[in-house]
């Protein structure tokens, strides 16, 4: 069974879809001027990466500023004697105590569906994932509780250095494709779907630059940790 290279040639993206949509390719050069040259293709996917402890983390994150979650995570891994969050070690502390760290009651729910999944062989690995299309990975970690499929397409993208994910339910995508396009209002998530089609098979390196169009639209950000950090 063929595997899935982690990662892409951002030079070779920024080429492709600056002759394959000129709309795009004017505001890519916008934001090349900005930035002092072409976005590059993010780091993560060429470091370590464990499955289940960053879906644990991204449960932890759901809802809350970066700063919180962070303190949260930190007790989490003081209670549980490891910075690794899977079945076995969050095993290692009753709810009460996951609890006193801050950890919500949804939150602990999803957790223990988590370890409980892992424990019966239900999440997959990282080698198994290299065999697997994005599809079928999205439909293998969606049926956890607390996960959804945005969380996944940024598992996708950024750990797992998809190159084809347009991830058309996230705000600041869909505000980028706004102004590309010159929209009255942002578009809907299927109508933004078919719209990108035109950006394979380079979505994700398309994605890079429509979260950035949006950011030119709402101003400087304050950078904060994420759970796929």
């Amino acid at each position: 069974m063929p595997r899935h290279i982690r990662g892409f040639d951002a030079p070779t993206a920024h080429a492709y879809l600056s002759k394959r949509d000129r709309k795009l390719g004017a505001w890519m050069k916008k934001v090349d001027r900005l930035e002092n040259g072409p976005i590059p293709t993010d780091p993560r996917w060429r470091q370590k990466f464990d499955p289940v402890d960053a879906l644990a983390r991204a449960i932890l994150f759901q809802q809350l500023s970066g700063k919180a979650a962070s303190t949260i995570v930190g007790r989490v891994e003081t209670a549980i004697a490891s910075t690794r969050l899977h079945f076995d070690t969050l095993g290692r502390c009753d709810d009460a105590t996951l609890r006193g760290c801050g950890v919500s009651g949804n939150k602990l729910l999803a957790l223990r569906d988590l370890a409980a999944r892992e424990e019966r062989g239900e999440i997959p690995d990282l080698r198994r994932m290299s065999t697997m299309d994005n599809d079928a990975i999205i439909a293998a970690l969606v049926p956890i509780r607390g996960i959804g499929r945005w969380t996944v397409e940024m598992m996708l993208m950024f750990r797992l250095g998809r190159p084809d994910i347009l991830p058309v339910d996230d705000l600041g995508i869909r505000k980028g494709a706004q102004r590309v396009d010159q929209l009255d209002a942002m578009p809907a998530p299927k109508v933004l779907a078919e719209t990108g089609e035109r950006w394979g098979p380079y979505r994700s390196y398309a994605s890079l630059y429509l979260w950035r169009i949006a950011d030119i639209a709402d101003g400087p950000k304050t950078k904060v940790n994420r759970s796929q950090d």
